[in-house]
């Protein structure tokens, strides 16, 4: 994915926060109110040490309680200011952080599965929880101050200027020092801190890989071996968060050196300009005050920038993902599959998800409606590929795919995967009740409905069992069931679709050797009339099957039922012998 650059990223982020003017034209008049209040008060302090005067008992005390009446009455105004203020960014930030996940979990939706095949499921999650917190809090707090730095640098300013102008050549010669450093030390870290992010990403998404597979991991013994691993990915984390953090760090200091410096020579210049008459202490005072105000922002602008840094990092991460092109539209001619029969046919397709590398060579298939197709072959033959090009995951590179007799290339790709039901492998249940996962997508249907599917497959009597029953809190992937039972929700949630075709892949490797003959009767049953395509390595689940495709390398190199197969004594015969 492309670099971005730190216009593109403050403008992105800019577009975020342009979706509420009210907001941001509300936030920058209680800044600005809330500074500007805070700011008179350097020169009422000028004004009441004048009132006290250099000579003994000439002190106007009511000059001086009014000034400083004045000054408490300022800041409190100023605070209340600065607390709606804080409200508002706080709301803000809400806001736009709540529209940026949104927008990157939407996103996420839409791609394809290539992407999902290339990237750590801990690093796009890393992207929408750490990465989204990490802009939150730049948002909340550092744009917040840095725009106030801004004001307050401006405003102090304009005020040195009309006590005295000569004073503030001082800054002409450490500001410029001061940016030099800044944009030094900044040009430096942020590289840094987006490997930092980077770093953290690949943490995060081993350790998602490790912690769900810990069951096999410790069968195999490996836990050494993986701590290794951890051990070396945490180091690096560690390392890159270090360097991002030192560098950012070493701004601070080196602008704080320069200000001090600043305050040095205005002390020096400030008191020569007394003793010779052309100041008053009043004017030194606030002059000092309003210097403070000026340098102390700057120092605090350049901290700021360190942290930025990691703003940017993130924010960088974040809009990779929103920007990611999503799946290829539909063409603008694409028509609604209105009525389905489950006539499938493939006709000379190659594909390879590599450039170079093809999984599928010149492959044939024919499937009438109504029938049950299996799959057949090798680990690594592309039988799962098959199914990947049916459902449009991946788009063929040559050849033709066409569903009763129309070109699935000019259908609505939602229409073509709503025409298919899966079960697959690896079970996916949700957090929720068995009925709620059973009828997932589907929620008009009725009890008798959802009870003759789940007798179908075998998994009543089971739910039966259980205390709540079919409103059984299942979570985390059901973890708490057995692969078996996980494998028969799944079947009976496809059962209950309306789809005309089935696709089973490798659908009854996680059932006993019982469950899969009562799942098999119950199939031939429940799926008459629909067009069912079976990957499989247990041959005896697919001998009733209508038509045997066994795939080697790629290809298609024997057709027919199970006999016409066993008849033919080869390749089919050599993998059905090796079984039994």
């Amino acid at each position: 994915m492309r670099k971005k650059n730190k216009k593109y990223l403050l403008f992105r982020l800019w577009s975020y926060l342009a979706k509420y003017p009210v907001m941001i034209l509300s936030g920058f008049l209680l800044m600005l109110t809330s500074n500007l209040f805070s700011l008179m008060g350097p020169k009422l302090s000028g004004k009441a040490i004048d009132a006290i005067g250099n000579k003994p008992g000439a002190v106007d005390f009511e000059r001086v309680f009014f000034y400083v009446g004045l000054m408490v009455g300022l800041y409190l105004i100023s605070a209340v200011f600065a607390y709606l203020l804080s409200a508002l960014t706080i709301k803000l930030t809400k806001q736009v952080i709540y529209q940026m996940r949104k927008d990157v979990f939407e996103n996420l939706l839409r791609l394809p599965v290539s992407f999902f095949d290339k990237y750590q499921t801990g690093d796009i999650i890393s992207v929408v929880s750490y990465d989204i917190d990490t802009v939150n809090q730049s948002l909340a707090g550092d744009l917040l101050q840095l725009m106030q730095s801004v004001i307050t640098v401006l405003v102090s300013l304009v005020m040195m200027l009309t006590i005295a102008p000569s004073m503030v050549l001082i800054f002409a010669v450490t500001i410029p020092v001061s940016v030099c450093l800044t944009r030094f030390i900044t040009g430096r870290s942020r590289p840094l801190f987006r490997e930092r992010s980077g770093k953290l990403g690949e943490l995060n998404g081993f350790a998602e890989e490790m912690l769900s597979g810990q069951k096999t991991t410790r069968a195999y013994g490996r836990e050494e071996e993986v701590l290794a691993v951890f051990e070396e990915k945490n180091r690096e984390a560690v390392e890159a968060n270090t360097k991002a953090e030192y560098y950012a760090t070493l701004t601070g200091p080196s602008v704080n050196f320069m200000n001090n410096l600043s305050l040095a020579l205005i002390s020096v210049i400030g008191s020569v300009l007394y003793l010779k008459g052309k100041i008053g202490l009043g004017d030194i005072s606030a002059f000092v005050q309003y210097s403070r105000k000026f340098s102390g922002p700057i120092n605090e602008t350049a901290n700021i920038i360190g942290e930025l840094q990691s703003a940017l990092a993130a924010a960088e991460r974040v809009f990779r993902l929103i920007d990611e092109l999503p799946e290829k539209p539909d063409a603008e001619a694409a028509r609604v599959l209105k009525q389905v029969y489950g006539d499938v046919r493939m006709k000379d397709v190659e594909f390879s998800y590599q450039e170079g590398q093809k999984i599928l060579h010149d492959f044939q298939l024919e499937a009438k409606a109504g029938q049950q197709i299996a799959i057949v072959g090798p680990t690594g033959a592309g039988k799962t590929t098959v199914i990947n090009l049916l459902m449009r995951f991946y788009d063929i590179d040559l050849g033709m795919i066409t569903l009763d007799g129309e070109n699935i290339y000019e259908l609505k790709r939602d229409d073509l995967r709503g025409a298919f039901s899966m079960v697959l492998q690896d079970t996916w249940l949700f957090h929720g009740t068995i009925w709620e996962n059973l009828t997932y997508g589907h929620s008009d249907l009725t009890k008798q409905e959802v009870e003759n599917a789940a007798k179908a497959a075998g998994i009543h009597s089971y739910i039966m069992s259980l205390k709540d029953g079919y409103d059984t809190v299942l979570s985390d992937n059901g973890v708490h069931i057995s692969k078996g039972q996980r494998q028969l929700l799944t079947i009976a949630r496809a059962m209950l679709t309306e789809a005309k075709m089935l696709i089973l892949d490798e659908a009854t490797s996680n059932v006993d050797t019982r469950t899969e003959q009562q799942i098999q009767s119950a199939m031939t049953k429940l799926m008459k009339d629909k067009t069912c395509f079976i990957i499989a390595h247990r041959l005896s689940t697919i001998r009733n099957a209508d038509k045997i495709l066994v795939v080697k390398d790629g290809k298609v190199v024997e057709e027919g039922n199970h006999r016409q197969l066993m008849d033919m004594g080869g390749f089919y015969y050599q993998l059905y012998q090796a079984q039994f």
